[in-house]
């Protein structure tokens, strides 16, 4: 970081044009999360510089203004569609779904690996969720919907079944910033988030959604497919597909070829 420095310490200058350089390394011990968040949008930060003359050290302050959170009709965000999201333990898969519940286009994948110490599980999951609302915005999309992010407890057996893997992992993400990393990352791009009901969305997207969309150049994981299940109920359309009925209607085609002249036998139910 550069400062210009005014014309009574111009003399203290180490670069050129009057700015001095600050080449010391700066750690932000409070809401560092959130300002890593604003420099990667390249949003405005304030700095202040000060020294603790009682015990000869400096600091550095940042500032900026949150902006407040809109409250947008619900059906204002599902009018354009929604890109729906499952959070898995390596990846984000979405899908872009149009307002009647259709998914559009290819589906997307956004890796992040959370292993290692915090600092690069942090910027792992920071520099996907930024992938991922870069594109969400491109599609033209006003809101991304989301399991309701409840990581309580998120070691048990009952809530993540026997993935022993993914819940020690998914156990290492603290709740309180992963909710506002995503709430702060949204409003600064304008996009709204609509939290949904976590329940089968895994297994009634499998079972009515995986095979129809798979083709044989692009099958569809278990994942993408829970995206859409996600997306539709945040929609409000219901997840399960409906049966196909038998094709046209067999059972009246032999009722009326029993009934026709020189037939004999009764027709079945």
């Amino acid at each position: 970081m550069s400062i210009k420095l005014p014309a009574p310490l111009a003399e203290l200058a180490n670069a050129r044009h009057g700015r001095y350089v600050l080449a010391a390394r700066v750690a932000f011990a409070h809401r560092g999360e959130e300002w890593r968040d604003r420099i990667s949008v390249n949003r405005a930060v304030a700095y202040r510089i000060h020294l603790d003359v009682a015990r000869g050290r400096w600091y550095l302050d940042a500032s900026w203004t949150r902006k407040n959170l809109p409250v947008v009709p619900l059906e204002a965000l599902r009018a354009g569609g929604v890109v729906g999201v499952d959070t898995n333990a390596d990846h984000l898969a979405a899908w872009r779904l149009d307002n009647h519940g259709n998914p559009v286009g290819a589906p997307r994948r956004f890796d992040y690996d959370l292993t290692g110490p915090a600092t690069h599980r942090d910027a792992q999951l920071r520099h996907a969720l930024t992938r991922l609302l870069n594109w969400a915005t491109a599609t033209g999309a006003r809101a991304i919907a989301v399991e309701d992010l409840d990581f309580t407890d998120s070691t048990t057996r009952e809530k993540h079944g026997r993935r022993k893997k993914f819940r020690n992992l998914i156990s290492g993400i603290p709740t309180g910033k992963l909710r506002a990393r995503l709430l702060s990352m949204c409003a600064e791009t304008g996009i709204g988030v609509i939290a949904v009901d976590p329940a089968y969305t895994s297994k009634w997207g499998a079972q009515h959604w995986q095979a129809p969309l798979s083709t044989p150049r692009r099958p569809v994981s278990r994942h993408q497919a829970a995206s859409v299940a996600i997306g539709r109920r945040a929609l409000g359309h219901p997840i399960r597909r409906r049966t196909t009925p038998p094709p046209h209607h067999q059972t009246e085609r032999w009722c009326r070829a029993s009934d026709r002249p020189g037939r004999t036998g009764h027709p079945k139910a």
